[in-house]
C-alpha cells in the first residue's frame, strides 16, 4: 500500500493525470510536437548514458546474458499471447489483432523510465544493463505480428505498397533504438568520469524533464481517448487492463528462473507489461497499412499505459519482491 500511495503522489503520476485530465476536459493546453521530441530524445539519452556507465563498472557476465535471451524469447511469445486473446475476446479482424498485438511484446520506455523513479522510490537498485534489455524487445514483436498476420493468408495485405527495406530501416534504425544503444555504449566507453562531466545537464534536470514529457503523454493518452474509445468495445478495452497483467506474471516467472534481485526483476516485469506507442506504431503504419491506428494507439497509449503508470507499477514493485524474496 505504501508503494502504491508513493506512486500515485509522485510528481510524475500527478502531471501525468493533469495532462490526462486536460485532454479529457477538452483543455486548450498544447506541448509542441519538435518540443515533445526533444525531451524524448534526452530521456532516452539519459537512461542510455546511466545504463552504459553501471555497464563499464563490470555488470555484464552470464546471468545478465540469461536475462537478455529470456527477455528476447519474452518479446517473441507476447505478441501470440496477445494476438489469441484479442481474436478469442473481441471483434477485431487478423489484421487489426495482429497490430495491436505486436504494440504487447514491444516495451513503452516512457513506462520504463517511470518504474526506474518508482523503483529507486521503494528502495530498490536496478542494473545498467536493462537499458540493453529495453531497445533489445522493441524489435522481436513486429516481426511476431508479421508472422502472425502472414500465416493467415493475408500476405498481401502486410508490406503492402511499401519497401521492405524501408521497413526493416523503420524497426531497425527507429529512434529510440538507435538513441538508447548509442547512449549506452557512449556511457560505457566515458564510464563514471565522462558521467559527472555531463551531470548538470544529463542528471539533475532528469526528474524535472520526466514531469514535462509525462504531462504531454497525459495529453495525448486523453486525446486518444476521447476519439477512439467509440472504436473499442468492452472486450478490447478489457483486453487492455488484462493483458499487463498477464504479461507481467510470465515476466515474473522469467525473473524466479533467473534468479532476479527485486530491482530488476521490477523492470523487466513493467518492461514485459508495457505496450509501445512509438517504435511499433511508425512500423505498423509501413508494415500493415490496413490496421486501424485508431484501435491499437487507443489500446496502447489511451489505455494500457494509464493503466501502467497509475495502479501497475505498484503490483509490479510488489511481484518483483516477492519473487525475489523466494529465490533468496
Amino acid at each position: 500500500m505504501d508503494i502504491a500511495l508513493a506512486t500515485l503522489l509522485s510528481p510524475i503520476v500527478l502531471f501525468f493525470l493533469l495532462g490526462l485530465g486536460a485532454a479529457l476536459l477538452r483543455s486548450q493546453m498544447t506541448i509542441p510536437e519538435a518540443f515533445a521530441k526533444g525531451l524524448a530524445i534526452y530521456l532516452m539519452m539519459s537512461i542510455g548514458l546511466k545504463g552504459g556507465v553501471e555497464i563499464s563498472k563490470g555488470q555484464l557476465g552470464w546471468d545478465a546474458g540469461l536475462v537478455m535471451m529470456s527477455a528476447v524469447g519474452l518479446s517473441f511469445l507476447l505478441p501470440v499471447i496477445a494476438f489469441a486473446l484479442l481474436r478469442l475476446t473481441t471483434r477485431l479482424d487478423r489484421i487489426d489483432a495482429a497490430a495491436a498485438a505486436a504494440h504487447y511484446g514491444s516495451i513503452s520506455i516512457v513506462t520504463f523510465v517511470a518504474a526506474g523513479q518508482a523503483i529507486a522510490a521503494a528502495g530498490l537498485e536496478a542494473a545498467g544493463y536493462l537499458v540493453a534489455v529495453a531497445a533489445l524487445m522493441e524489435v522481436p514483436a513486429i516481426i511476431s505480428a508479421l508472422v502472425i498476420a502472414n500465416r493467415g493468408g493475408v500476405s498481401s495485405e502486410v508490406v503492402a505498397g511499401s519497401d521492405k527495406g524501408e521497413l526493416a530501416r523503420e524497426v531497425l534504425l527507429n529512434a529510440s533504438v538507435v538513441v538508447l544503444l548509442g547512449a549506452l555504449v557512449i556511457g560505457w566507453i566515458t564510464g563514471e568520469a565522462g558521467m559527472q562531466s555531463v551531470a548538470p545537464f544529463f542528471v539533475t534536470p532528469f526528474q524535472g524533464v520526466l514531469c514535462l514529457f509525462l504531462l504531454d503523454m497525459g495529453l495525448s493518452a486523453g486525446r486518444g481517448l476521447r476519439n477512439g474509445w467509440r472504436q473499442l468495445g468492452p472486450g478490447t478495452i478489457a483486453f487492455g487492463v488484462y493483458m499487463p497483467l498477464v504479461s507481467a506474471l510470465l515476466a515474473t516467472g522469467v525473473a524466479a528462473l533467473n534468479a532476479m534481485p527485486a530491482g530488476d526483476a521490477a523492470l523487466l516485469i513493467t518492461l514485459a507489461a508495457s505496450a509501445s506507442y512509438i517504435a511499433v506504431p511508425a512500423a505498423m503504419r509501413l508494415a500493415m497499412p490496413k490496421a486501424r491506428p485508431s484501435i491499437y494507439l487507443t489500446l496502447s497509449l489511451g489505455i494500457t499505459f494509464p493503466f501502467n503508470l497509475i495502479l501497475g507499477l505498484p503490483l509490479y514493485i510488489w511481484l518483483a519482491k516477492m519473487v525475489s524474496a523466494g529465490v533468496a
